[in-house]
């Protein structure tokens, strides 16, 4: 299987992990069991009280419940306003991660070049990997508020315990989290990686060892040196050479291979 073929299955697989996610952390903001606690007053009355992020319910055992909202925002929580923010801010960033994986993935083909893709689907990944800390934090902090106020002892009021919506936050967040790091990983490795400036120009086909053979003297057929190579190596006929190459040299050859010349040294002689 091909490598890009691979890659498309991952994103989709991731893709769906995240969507499903961000489905989970959504339901949880209508959902009122955040927290719970029941009282038993007699045997045939028991009161359930419930709550979540903006608003406390109370319900009998006859079935009939009522909720009413909270009385004044200013008067909540710091708690209560920052995990709202937070669980906001996760599904904004859900959606915004939904609509670049789309565009992004390698089954789509909306985008254009395979890099360009690449670096879409790395956005994406990053938008769902923000959510699901954002979502994370908040509901690991309104659990964890719950349960500090049940083992303190010191504490007198009503004490609640962890509900369902807050396990179901943790899953979501989790499929969030793990989503978008396999977006990021990989889109990252292949948008990130690929990117850069100036392009690597081509190696040589030559070698050190090609190169050092083409600058060997030529051999002969029994394997050695030729005879010119030698000579040029040769420090008394590179002396020759030198003195060949002087005019004032040149001008007694010419003038000891002048015939008159020859005979006025004979008829001195």
């Amino acid at each position: 299987m091909k490598y890009r073929v691979v890659i498309m299955y991952t994103e989709i697989g991731c893709f769906v992990l995240c969507v499903t996610g961000w489905i989970l952390v959504c339901s949880t903001m209508p959902t009122e069991y955040w927290n719970y606690s029941t009282v038993d007053s007699i045997v045939l009355t028991t009161s359930n009280y419930f709550s979540n992020l903006w608003k406390d319910c109370i319900s009998d055992s006859t079935g009939v419940s009522d909720c009413k909202e909270f009385p004044s925002m200013l008067a909540l929580e710091l708690y209560i306003h920052v995990c709202r923010a937070l669980i906001i801010i996760a599904i904004i960033l859900g959606f915004f991660g939904a609509v670049l994986a789309l565009v992004g993935m390698k089954c789509t083909k909306i985008g254009g070049s395979e890099i360009v893709n690449a670096k879409v689907t790395f956005a994406a990944g990053i938008n769902y990997l923000v959510s699901g800390f954002c979502a994370m934090i908040a509901f690991s902090w309104y659990g964890n508020k719950i349960r500090a106020e049940f083992v303190d002892p010191n504490y007198k009021a009503q004490k609640f315990e962890i509900g369902a919506a807050v396990f179901v936050g943790w899953g979501g967040s989790s499929l969030l989290i793990v989503g978008g790091f396999v977006y990021s990983f990989f889109a990252g490795r292949e948008g990130l990686g690929s990117g850069s400036k100036y392009p690597k120009k081509p190696g040589s086909n030559i070698t050190t060892r090609t190169r050092r053979t083409y600058m060997l003297p030529p051999l002969t057929r029994d394997g050695g040196e030729s005879r010119r190579t030698r000579a040029s190596r040769d420090p008394y006929a590179q002396t020759a050479r030198s003195l060949s190459r002087d005019p004032y040299a040149q001008a007694a050859r010419s003038v000891s291979r002048d015939p008159y010349a020859q005979s006025a040294r004979d008829a001195y002689v």
